[in-house]
């Protein structure tokens, strides 16, 4: 079974971003978050949609 959420960590090491670029992109309006407790985890299925709605054509 596929992991339906991700780490803020996790999401950093997947795009090859500083954990700090990653925890500020956290805090932008768009970017979809769920908050647990004080864990912030990304969803998987939507990350993806995120990802490709800012992915450019050259």
């Amino acid at each position: 079974m596929d992991k339906v959420t991700m780490s803020v960590q996790e999401m950093a090491m997947q795009m090859g971003i500083s954990l700090s670029k990653a925890y500020a992109l956290t805090r932008e309006a768009d970017f979809p978050i769920v908050r647990v407790g004080k864990r912030v985890l990304i969803p998987v299925s939507e990350f993806k949609v995120w990802l490709s709605a800012r992915a450019t054509e050259k």
